[in-house]
């Protein structure tokens, strides 16, 4: 028997752990593998390995270098060996702990030559707006997966959200059309396959009394906004259908088994070439994507950065400052933090026997921006949330720009501009 593998992984736990009892319901020799990294700071990793009808197996991972997410990386995949190799298991479901995210993971098993067959993000639509507004640190709620782990919840779940090509979305009857919506215009090409289950209001502490106005986020975010900007170094073969042996019953166990491509994925995330989410506008949500052919001016966008930050839930795409004109910069902001990293040159800014050696999938990006003059060198960014206020984002971004007198100074005179993101990038 062939063994696929599906990644399930999600902050929402109650979504999760739905997800994982549906699949094991549904899908017929199937078992799931859980490594819980709450026992790290005892020096170990629990892993727990269950079927359908209870727990199969458990046992302990020591921490490798202090990290428990290399623990799990190096357990896992000879697990995952023995389960192929004894030939009896037809979907081995690995349930991410909380805070781990699904692109490393999902790396690590098709590296080793083991079979994706999906990447699944569980989600309470309920609890989608508090979480994306929650900018507290991992360390802070008890979910770090290690000692030196800088993430936040917000940008956290932001990235499981936006890499898995399939969200099991749990029935939530405190759910409106509001949080619905939301979630479309976030993930817009994500298969969305419902979960049924008990409405639990997941682990984080107050998670369940986070009915969060989005004026209130706002409010708040505005205020610790200063203290909240984070610069790079705080960033951190397919099937067809089903696995032989096994008879989908529920959307979710045929999307569990669809096929999944690692590279595709890695790509589809990629600053250079994110498939980033288009103009869109309902049930009060609003997507607002910008594009400009014409360089920030490195101290007005930095002056801005605390109002563009708050304007929405979630912002990303990448942009182009005219003191570092040939370099292409990440935009990354959820949860009233704004993470900023260089991603690598221009496609302009390289020579053209350079183009051979980038990736076709980076070509067609840059040719949808490409400018007579600048070639793919842009703004391209988005803004999703409740309540946005378009026309105002639209002229605060606007006044960030180079004059027209700073333009036609060329970029030799660009180059000359005040640093002003020397800090956040750190250079």
């Amino acid at each position: 028997m062939s063994l696929s593998v599906a990644i399930v992984g999600g902050l929402h736990t109650a979504a999760r752990k739905a997800t994982v009892a549906q699949l094991l319901r549904d899908v017929p020799d199937s078992v799931v593998l859980h490594h819980d990294l709450a026992t790290a700071t005892a020096g170990t990793v629990v892993r727990t390995i269950h079927d359908a009808t209870g727990l199969v197996d458990a046992g302990e991972a020591p921490l490798s270098n202090d990290c428990a997410c290399c623990a799990l990386r190096e357990d896992l995949v000879p697990e995952l060996r023995r389960l192929s190799d004894a030939g009896t298991t037809a979907l081995a479901i690995v349930e991410l702990w909380d805070s781990v995210e699904p692109k490393a993971m999902a790396e690590v098993v098709a590296a080793a030559g083991l079979t994706v067959t999906s990447v699944i993000t569980a989600i309470d639509p309920a609890l989608l707006l508090p979480y994306l507004g929650n900018g507290d640190d991992l360390a802070d709620v008890g979910l770090a997966a290690a000692p030196t782990d800088q993430r936040t919840v917000a940008d956290t779940f932001a990235r499981q959200l936006e890499y898995a090509p399939v969200l099991a979305i749990l029935d939530s009857p405190q759910a409106d059309d509001e949080d619905r919506e939301l979630l479309t215009q976030l993930h817009p090409t994500a298969r969305q396959v419902p979960v049924s289950g008990g409405h639990l209001d997941g682990d984080l502490a107050g998670a369940d009394e986070m009915e969060l106005d989005w004026d209130e986020f706002l409010a708040n975010a505005q205020a610790d906004a200063p203290a909240s900007f984070r610069g790079a170094g705080n960033c951190a073969s397919n099937h067809d259908g089903a696995a032989p042996g096994t008879q989908p019953q529920s959307p979710l166990s045929v999307a569990a088994l669809a096929g999944f491509d690692v590279e595709a994925a890695a790509a589809a995330q990629h600053p250079a070439c994110a498939l980033l989410p288009s103009e869109a506008d309902n049930h009060g949500v609003t997507t607002f994507v910008w594009h400009c052919a014409r360089p920030f001016h490195p101290e007005r966008l930095y002056e801005a950065l605390e109002d563009l930050t708050c304007a929405a839930a979630r912002s990303r795409g990448r942009f182009w400052l005219a003191d570092k004109p040939d370099t292409l910069l990440h935009w990354d902001a959820a949860g009233g933090a704004l993470c900023v990293e260089a991603a690598g040159p221009w496609l302009a800014s390289l020579p053209d026997a350079a183009w051979e050696m980038v990736p076709p999938v980076r070509r067609a990006a840059a040719a949808l921006d490409w400018h007579p003059e600048h070639g793919d060198c842009c703004q391209h960014l988005v803004f999703t949330s409740p309540g946005l206020d378009r026309d105002g984002l639209e002229r605060l971004l606007e006044h960030c720009l180079l004059t027209d007198a700073e333009y036609a100074a060329g970029r030799t005179a660009w180059k000359h501009l005040p640093p002003a993101f020397d800090t956040l990038l750190e250079i």
